[in-house]
This record gives C-alpha cells, structure tokens and sequence, in this order.
C-alpha cells in the first residue's frame, strides 16, 4: 500500500495516543477517530471511499487496521467500543517520538505476541496490511461489537428507573441470589433490593444493593452514604448506570472496603450475557438479547 508508508502508519498511531493519552477513562472509539482526524487531518487518498463499499472511507479504517499492532504489543486497550492506553503505550509514546520507530516497535511486539501464540499451540493467522483485508474482513466485527454496546447503553440509560432496578434484581436470581425484597417505588435509606445466599436467608451475609439508572458518576460521598447503612455481617452492591468516579473506586477497592461491589454499565452488561439462560424467562424481556456468530480471525 504505497499511500501509507510505515511512516504515516506512525503518525496515525502517535496521533491516536496522543488523543488518548489525556483520557484515563479512554474514549469511545468514535470520538476518538473523530478527535484524531481533526488533529491529524486525513490525505486525499485516506480520505476518499473504497471504491467497492461507497460511503465508507478509507481513514478510519486504516486507523483501526493499523491500531491491531499496537493491542497487541500490550500498548492499547478496547474493550466496549471504549479505547484506551495501557501503562506500556504511555511509556512507548514518550520512549519512541519517531513515527516510524514508533509504529515498527508495534509491528515487532505484534510478531513477538502472534509467535507465542503459535508455540502455545493457539494458531492465529496474520494479517497483511493490504487493500482487500482492510476492505473486506475483521473490522466489521470490531465496528459491528461496538454499534451493538452503543445500542444497549442507549435502550439501559432510557430504561424507566424502577425497570433498571427490576433488571438489577432478575440478574441476581439467575446468578442464583433468593431476592427477599425490592422497594418499589424508590430506595428505602439508600437500599433498593436486599438479597441472600439461601431462600430463607439462613446462611451467608446479607446482601443490601443500591441502583442508580439517573444522574452522574458516583462520587466517594454516595459510596460512603451506601457503606453506611451496611451491617457488620452485610455485603452490599451499588449499580450505577453512570459508572463511578475514580475516586470512589479506589475507595471501594481499599481492604476494608472490600464488602462493597461496584458494577457500572458494561459490567452489569456483561454479567447479563453470562447469566441469561438462568435468568427468568419473562425477565429476559428486559434486556432482550440476541446473539450473533462471526468468524474471528483476529
């Protein structure tokens, strides 16, 4: 592909984590394409369509293509359509200010990861950076993962709150939780849904959870509030839709703090895949989910 050089490659990933590097959430990946181009302006070749797929140009594209190098290098990091950089990728953005060192280090440490692979006995097949791969094949996946999570954050931030909350509580059922009570029309003291471990909560500690569907991050003063209606022998989950801010998740992560779970929305997510067939049936409906299949080269 001699309208990108290793060079321009470079440039695009230098830029990429540049964009990235402010952001220790990491960003959607759309707005993050989106950030680079206005930093990175594409050339008229990047910024023209394939000729077999009009409408879809080829600058994000090769973005997304030439980003393969650099998870794999353990530098960057997409997971839920959000992309972010590792400790490693903050480290070789200072350590290789050369585009072009910069992106052959990925290419070397992409080899270094695919022959280890090979030798564990997992067979990965390369890609090569030409024309009809870019076009053709593995992106869709990625893209098709992340306008799939776009929808489901979008239909759970526009849930009604008592929904949200009757979600939170049919997920633990299929966890296999006894759910002894829900508020029904709002929290009672911070506590929206008590659980146990046995049906008649015998066994094990209770379980108190809060729900939030509405508002900001979490913020240590929520947490702290939370932590404190919880019992010496009680456990509690909060569930916020909006997520935590960092302050409060180490806070939660403090030894002891450790009775207390935080689930934001692609964790809530996620548990909700695994636990689905165990879930009440007319629960389901929901979070109604259905799966795809693809051929995973990547």
């Amino acid at each position: 592909m001699a309208e990108v050089t290793a060079r321009r490659a470079g440039e695009m990933m230098r830029g990429l984590f540049e964009v990235l590097a402010p952001e220790p959430d990491g960003l959607a990946a759309k707005g993050a394409l989106a950030r680079l181009a206005k930093v990175l302006p594409p050339t008229p070749f990047e910024a023209a369509d394939y000729p077999k797929r009009p409408g879809v140009r080829r600058y994000e594209k090769l973005v997304r293509f030439h980003s393969i190098n650099a998870v794999k290098a353990g530098w960057m990091a997409k997971t839920d359509g959000t992309w972010s950089l590792t400790d490693a990728g903050r480290t070789a953005l200072t350590k290789y200010p050369d585009p072009e060192t910069f992106y052959r280090e990925s290419i070397r440490l992409y080899r270094a990861w695919h022959e280890t692979q090979v030798r564990s006995g997992t067979v990965v097949e390369a890609v090569e950076a030409v024309p009809d791969v870019i076009e053709g094949t593995g992106f869709s996946i990625e893209e098709a993962r992340e306008q799939a999570w776009d929808e489901v954050q979008t239909y759970l931030h526009g849930m009604p709150p008592y929904d949200f909350q009757r979600l939170v509580g049919a997920l633990l059922r299929g966890m296999g939780y006894h759910v002894a009570w829900e508020a029904p029309g709002g929290a009672d003291d911070g506590i929206d849904i008590v659980a146990y471990t046995d049906p008649l909560g015998a066994k094990g500690p209770r379980i108190k959870v809060q729900v939030k569907r509405l508002g900001s991050k979490v913020d240590v003063g929520e947490l702290r509030s939370f932590m404190a209606v919880l019992g010496g022998d009680e456990v509690g989950i909060y569930v916020a839709a909006s997520g935590f801010t960092s302050e409060a998740e180490r806070h939660a992560r403090r030894e002891q703090n450790r009775k207390v779970t935080l689930i934001n929305l692609g964790t809530l997510y996620k548990l909700w895949v695994e636990h689905q067939k165990t879930i009440p049936e007319e629960s389901r409906l929901l979070l109604p989910l259905t799966a795809v299949y693809y051929l995973d080269r990547s």
